[in-house]
């Protein structure tokens, strides 16, 4: 019965322990998952982005699947990874604390990105002149949110 308590009390404590751990870090999970998410389209555009530069050639077949996973990207719900608070003034993260109070703004903005992400998956695999023609609009999307929601 001895041995049991000590397990429970000890338990409790590393628990305990474990709690506080993890409470100095509020949004690591949050944070960590919508960085992420962020690699992942940044990973598709320049894909693109060397083929419209130069530096790889045009390939439709992938152009056409890294556009298709930048609108599929425009399209999740992502809500769950932009908690309140979780900004740059709390936590190892780039986002400004004005996204909260400008979401409305932010919306509009994911719109946009989700438009022009539409149009480029649409265009991307039908020749690089098509593909040319879409990726701005979507380079042009992410920067404005940038410029305006992240720090340097």
């Amino acid at each position: 019965m001895k041995h049991l308590a000590k397990l429970l009390v000890s338990g409790a404590v590393a628990a305990s322990v474990a709690s506080t751990v993890y409470a100095a870090e509020p949004f690591e999970e949050q944070i960590k998952a919508r960085q992420g998410f962020y690699q992942v389209v940044k990973f598709n555009m320049e894909t693109l982005g060397d083929m419209v530069k130069g530096k790889r050639d045009y390939d439709p077949v992938t152009a056409e699947a890294a556009a298709k996973n930048i609108y599929s990207l425009s399209t999740l719900n992502n809500s769950m990874l932009w908690p309140k608070g979780s900004d740059s003034s709390a936590a190892d993260t780039h986002a400004k604390a004005e996204i909260w109070s400008n979401f409305a703004d932010v919306k509009q903005k994911h719109k946009a990105w989700n438009q022009a992400a539409e149009k480029l998956a649409a265009n991307a695999g039908k020749g690089m002149g098509e593909m040319k023609a879409s990726f701005g609009p979507v380079g042009k999307s992410c920067k404005s949110c940038h410029d305006d929601y992240k720090t340097k």
